[in-house]
């Protein structure tokens, strides 16, 4: 999982509210750009909240193809 410092990473999977899960696709100028199943990308609302439930690595392992 990625430090809570470093925040999250492209390609990994956060928690951007209660029970809602998207990949960041992007960052830019600091701020996380989302990606969830049938939405197009969006800046992160509060990027500090942000919670990574699986890093790129773990996506890839487990073989997620999103």
């Amino acid at each position: 999982m990625a430090s809570p410092s470093q925040g999250p990473q492209v390609g990994d999977e956060v928690q951007y509210a209660p029970d809602r899960q998207a990949v960041v696709t992007d960052i830019r100028n600091g701020i996380p750009y989302l990606r969830a199943a049938g939405r197009r990308s969006w800046p992160a609302e509060d990027p500090d909240t942000l919670r990574v439930m699986r890093t790129r690595s773990q996506r890839i392992a487990d073989g997620d193809p999103r």
